[in-house]
């Protein structure tokens, strides 16, 4: 992955501390330029596969920006499907 906004947005996820203004939407397409698949669950949820793992998270609203607890979460998932920075 060249440095695109994608890697901007997968430094943001990384960053200590843990920032609570990364947009849901630049989170998906991240996910997706990884290879992975994002299907819609019931409500906000999203079910997130990547490299054999799973995770499921909901979609931030009204705001499109991300808490930090999901943040953290996100983070975890990654490292567990083998991504870093």
């Amino acid at each position: 992955m060249s440095r695109t906004k994608h890697q901007k947005t997968l430094d943001a996820v990384f960053k200590s501390p843990t920032p609570a203004n990364i947009r849901w939407g630049d989170i998906e397409k991240l996910l997706s330029a990884l290879g992975g698949q994002i299907d819609e669950r019931a409500g906000s949820r999203v079910l997130i596969r990547l490299n054999g793992r799973k995770a499921v998270f909901h979609r931030p609203h009204p705001k499109p920006e991300t808490d930090k607890g999901a943040v953290v979460a996100l983070r975890r998932f990654l490292i567990d499907a083998g991504v870093e920075p």
